[in-house]
């Protein structure tokens, strides 16, 4: 039984799910009694992998026995996939491009290149090229490809950075920096082939670093061994999508000037809360109730609702994490469930003129998790322009930032009238410290339903597929 509707840690960091609770809803009683047992297997489960890696009848795609390591990401130690030595040269990468890059793109898919958006765009944004890296001292103009087989957009983005290499003068220095764990991704490296030709016979002077697998099976790391390019490894039991935290999403930390010691010791933090059964682990308890709202109320679509454009990219690294995690064919006894949720990236206010109406009114299958930031870092206010127009003049002196907070809380008020399912997370800032935060809660949830549910959330079976009849199609 729950004995409070929200958890709250020091950082500020909130879980509220009281709107997730009540009739025709979950029962705090009854519901979360009938799962209990489950629920402290899950704990002991993910309690297990953190110390051995073992996970419950998990293969690798090439039907070995595989670990699973995220849940030491945040550990910076010997031993650990983050260790001091390759914390070290994510540092000398960053102090490298301060002084030697122009430009960096990065190339890679799914993981490869969802979790490195989020960092950008919540700390960049659009106007990063522009004006804001000028303003925290240098940094190199940020570019992302290579995450779509599309050649318009391929080749737009060639012809818009060599525009900017025109007018930088005489050189234009750029890192290009592919990532794929097998170092055979048909994107990544089909981009990585075409830009590092189309930018040759111009002013730009390429250098490359590599993220992959250090092995012979890696078609990068032997071009990089080859070329001397600098190798920057994606260690055993890290998939994609929980790679964020790892070489392939810190590489682009470290291209922007984060604080990357301030990122893990966010997820470190979240890692020692998320401990013991459900009245005091946040990731335990938000997936219980997404479990229970999943396989007892019918809630098969999950709507991830940032409120902040700037975290339109972590809803869409949700939806990966989410989909490929545990949208699952077989349990791990190899029983059919077809369980899963199918994940929904939105954007508050942006989407409530666009999804709300179908959240407020379709069908009773959806759960809306909301994501609210309480100091997005500045405000701005609206000026008393047009003061004999009611309609403008009306919001005289309204901060965005409240106009934000206070749409949020209607639409999650409106669902909650209509006895819909929906949660809220709070970060108290933007910081890199809140950002390890919910990536890390975010990915730990999906572990601990994954045992729940008694599906394999490491593989993707399904992926697979059509990437063998892609092979035998191209070959």
């Amino acid at each position: 039984m729950l004995d409070r509707t929200e958890i709250r840690l020091p950082s500020g960091f909130v879980v509220d799910y009281a709107t997730m609770l009540g009739p025709d809803r979950i029962d705090a009683v009854n519901d979360l009694n009938e799962i209990a047992e489950k629920a402290e297997a899950a704990e002991k489960a993910v309690s297990e992998m953190r110390y051995t890696g073992n996970v419950k009848n998990h293969r690798s795609k090439g039907g070995d026995a595989e670990r699973i390591w995220f849940t030491r990401l945040p550990y910076v130690r010997d031993g650990n996939p983050n260790t001091p030595e390759s914390i070290g040269k994510l540092k000398e990468l960053s102090a490298s491009m301060k002084r030697n890059a122009d430009g960096v793109l990065f190339l890679g898919v799914g993981g490869a290149y969802l979790g490195n958006r989020v960092l950008f765009d919540v700390f960049c944004g659009d106007s990063w090229n522009s004006l804001i890296r000028k303003e925290v001292g240098y940094r190199p103009c940020i570019f992302f490809g290579g995450n779509n087989a599309d050649p318009l957009h391929t080749a737009r983005l060639a012809a818009q950075i060599k525009s900017i290499a025109a007018r930088s003068g005489e050189s234009f220095r750029l890192l290009i920096i592919p990532i794929s764990k097998s170092g055979t991704t048909l994107e990544t490296l089909t981009a990585f082939n075409y830009f590092y030709s189309a930018f040759r016979k111009s002013n730009i002077i390429i250098d490359v670093a590599v993220v992959t697998e250090a092995s012979g099976e890696s078609t990068l790391y032997d071009l990089a061994l080859e070329n001397g390019w600098r190798i920057f490894d994606i260690k055993e039991g890290i998939g994609g999508r929980f790679s964020v935290l790892h070489n392939p999403g810190l590489v682009a930390a470290a291209a922007i000037g984060l604080d990357i010691e301030q990122l893990l010791l966010g997820a470190r933090e979240m890692d020692k809360a998320c401990r013991g059964g459900m009245n005091e682990n946040p990731a335990l308890l938000n997936a219980c109730l997404k479990y229970i709202a999943a396989a007892k109320y019918g809630c098969d679509i999950e709507v991830f609702m940032g409120y902040g454009m700037c975290l339109k990219s972590l809803g869409e690294w949700y939806v990966q994490l989410l989909a490929e995690s545990l949208g699952k064919r077989n349990d791990r006894e190899g029983r059919e469930v077809f369980y899963g949720r199918t994940p929904i990236a939105a954007v508050g206010t942006t989407d409530m003129h666009a999804q709300t109406q179908e959240h407020q009114d379709g069908k009773r299958n959806k759960v809306v998790q909301f994501l609210q930031v309480e100091n997005m870092g500045m405000d701005i206010t609206v000026p008393g322009n047009f003061p004999n127009v009611p309609a403008f003049y009306r919001y005289k002196g309204l901060a965005f930032s409240n106009a934000l907070k206070e749409a949020l809380k209607a639409n999650r008020e409106a669902l909650d009238g209509d006895r819909r399912f929906s949660a809220l997370y709070v970060l108290p800032n933007l910081s890199e410290y809140s950002m390890g935060q919910i990536l890390y809660f975010l990915m730990l949830s999906i572990a601990y339903e994954g045992e729940l549910a008694d599906v394999d959330a490491y593989d993707q079976p399904g992926v697979e597929v059509y990437k063998k009849i892609m092979k035998r199609i191209l070959s």
